[in-house]
């Protein structure tokens, strides 16, 4: 964890676009081939710097959405934001081949190791679910025994990213809980109105205080804020919980 972690210089690296795909009608995963990429930690993320023809650069904060591997590749799931200045060139410009620059891994505090075989407890706002399914899919690939459960806010059906992801995880047990929270518009029949999440769906969609579960909440930060102090009411404890707040433009607090 964080006290653990190990040090390491922190460098530009060129980035190559191996894949694209579209996760919503607004947000798009790439695939990219980092040269001599060091390795990462679930939940850690990079820094994207974009710079134009007449010299002037542009750098955002993007969580690794992949698991880690030793083939150097790793994933970023970017969210169109509107009057954004980078979101837009990638998700809707940058093309397979493309070069970018990365600089990484960052952060050392909310990150998942496989040494943590505890309950999990993973609850994200939107976007936030980025870093969470790095976790995800890193405790899918070493076959750890932790328990995961996911409770995860969007605003309505089509904003989940990694739907068939998520269905299939989910569907294969008790491994990973997977609970929605829709705040706009919920699916036909949905068993809750659209809200944000509260006191019942906290109760009901998380692990309870008395197994002392690990837990992750990433999202905007009124989300991140809002969600900590129901489970704290909750009676979870405030020093088991780890936050990931999202800025306008991406960056982290």
């Amino acid at each position: 964890m964080a006290g653990t972690a190990v040090l390491r210089p922190v460098t530009w690296r060129s980035a190559t676009v191996v894949g694209l795909h579209d996760e919503t009608a607004t947000a798009r995963t790439l695939a990219l081939a980092v040269r001599d990429w060091p390795g990462h930690v679930a939940g850690q993320h990079v820094d994207l710097r974009l710079t134009a023809a007449d010299g002037y650069s542009a750098v955002r904060s993007y969580s690794i959405a992949s698991a880690p591997s030793s083939d150097g590749h790793i994933e970023l799931t970017i969210e169109r934001l509107q009057n954004g200045e980078v979101s837009p060139y990638l998700t809707q410009q940058v093309m397979v081949g493309d070069e970018l620059e990365v600089r990484g891994p960052i952060g050392g505090w909310f990150v998942w190791h496989p040494e943590q075989t505890g309950p999990i407890q993973l609850v994200a706002g939107g976007s936030g679910i980025v870093p969470l399914m790095a976790m995800i899919r890193s405790r899918i690939s070493l076959g750890s025994a932790a328990q995961f459960r996911l409770l995860y806010s969007v605003r309505e059906p089509g904003a989940v990213f990694y739907r068939d992801e998520l269905r299939a995880v989910s569907n294969q047990g008790e491994a990973v809980i997977v609970t929605y929270a829709y705040t706009r518009v919920t699916p036909k029949d949905w068993p809750r109105p659209a809200g944000r999440i509260d006191a019942e769906l906290v109760a009901k969609g998380t692990w309870p205080s008395n197994l002392r579960p690990s837990t992750y909440v990433c999202g905007p930060t009124s989300f991140v804020e809002h969600t900590t102090e129901l489970l704290i009411a909750a009676g979870h404890d405030r020093e088991r919980i780890r936050t990931e707040r999202f800025g306008a433009t991406g960056e982290r607090k």
